[in-house]
């Protein structure tokens, strides 16, 4: 576990460094706005241009290669030149990687492109997730989670719901974009002076960071899970929605409903989490549901009202798997094993990122639109095997 010094500073925290948190909740706004306009304006793109639900799968899932490969390097790169410059720069390389999109020729050229924007959010994860750890004592840290999920889920309803309202032609959808996130990065060099020393991380061995991925696997599990749901629920929905008959601005407000459903329950279910003797329990109950809600959704795809309401209750419950997942890690872990864990927790999730989109683009090429939800599905049953295999053996299990 950590070293006694390091504990002895989480415990020390006695209030809210509320600056810290601003700027962490900052950073996380523009990975909640990069994926919720981004995913799937370009996925609208690619469709209009003729490509497969596959090959547009093939490319969303490049994001969870280069969410892979960035997650062992933040920490060290961060000992280096620091939080806040690193974040500062991943910032701007995400937004400058965003308009890309928009001025290169050819495809081919959206794949190191979605490298590099993915690059840059899953940095600004890790750093903004470790600042808010060490920015709130241990028994607000639940509800400080549940704040800074619900801005990370206003991100993404506000991110299609731009796109509902500007479309996908044009370079206004990108402009918006990269304004936004350019202006993100005001509160993180405004708490320069409460960035946290990451140097107490940077000397692990890469074996051990690979450790951390089992310590505690109901969390990362949990995130692999949503990761795969978010990004390829997020990329493929509106190809889904195309193909039942909605139209690309109705099914960009489903999106929203989605994302509204975000934002009104993480905090409800962070402040839960911090009250539950087993947080596993909460977790078990955020699979389920996100089960049932897949299950329902062709039966009730011609009614859209119906739809909306139901993606919204299951929108906000299914995201407790990355609120009350990492909950959970910071319940298990503290100073420098929760400095290693959260970029593994990060690593998972894009783990989940580069399987979801392929295995959803793959089900509805070969099962039709049925394929979004029965893919869908699978994610949340290996889930709930993994917690009954967890859990079934008693309660000390993490």
């Amino acid at each position: 576990m950590a070293p006694d010094s390091l504990a002895a500073q989480e415990e020390a925290i006695t209030h809210i460094r509320w600056l810290s948190v601003a700027a962490a909740v900052a950073s996380i706004s523009v990975v909640g706005i990069a994926i919720g306009l981004g995913v799937p304006l370009l996925s609208v793109i690619l469709e209009a241009r003729g490509y497969s639900s596959t090959v547009i799968g093939a490319n969303t899932a490049v994001a969870g290669i280069a969410s892979i490969a960035a997650a062992p390097l933040v920490t060290p790169f961060a000992a280096r030149i620091g939080v806040v410059p690193l974040m500062t720069a991943m910032i701007l390389l995400g937004g400058f990687a965003f308009i890309g999109f928009y001025f290169v020729p050819a495809f081919w050229m959206w794949f190191p492109l979605r490298a590099v924007l993915h690059f840059a959010l899953t940095t600004l994860f890790i750093l903004s997730e470790y600042w808010i750890s060490t920015s709130a004592p241990p028994n607000k840290r639940g509800l400080v989670l549940g704040i800074y999920a619900t801005v990370l889920s206003l991100g993404f309803a506000f991110g299609p719901f731009l796109f509902s309202q500007v479309g996908s032609s044009g370079f206004l959808p990108f402009g918006i974009a990269f304004g936004l996130v350019m202006i993100a990065a005001l509160p993180v060099l405004a708490a320069s002076r409460e960035s946290p020393d990451m140097g107490t991380t940077s000397g692990e061995p890469s074996s051990g960071f690979a450790h951390y991925i089992w310590m505690v696997p109901m969390a990362t599990g949990a995130v692999l899970v949503f990761g795969a749901v978010e990004t390829g629920g997020f990329a493929l929905f509106p190809v889904y929605g195309a193909r039942i008959g909605y139209s690309e601005s109705d099914a960009a407000l489903l999106l929203t409903a989605v994302g509204l459903g975000n934002v009104l329950l993480q905090i409800p279910l962070g402040i839960i989490s911090d009250r539950m003797q087993d947080r596993r329990t909460l977790l078990v109950i955020c699979a389920v549901v996100g089960l049932a809600g897949v299950l329902i959704l062709p039966l009730i795809a011609g009614n859209w009202l119906l739809s909306a309401a139901v993606l919204f209750a299951w929108g906000g419950v299914v995201a407790g798997l990355y609120t009350v997942g990492l909950a959970h890690l910071g319940s298990r872990l503290s100073g420098r094993d929760l400095a290693s864990a959260n970029a593994a927790f990060v690593l998972c999730y894009g783990i989940g990122m580069l399987v979801g989109p392929q295995a959803i683009g793959v089900g509805m090429d070969f099962f039709g639109p049925s394929g979004f939800s029965w893919s869908l599905s699978v994610f949340f049953v290996g889930y709930l095997l993994l917690a009954v295999c967890r859990m079934g053996g008693g309660t000390s299990r993490t």
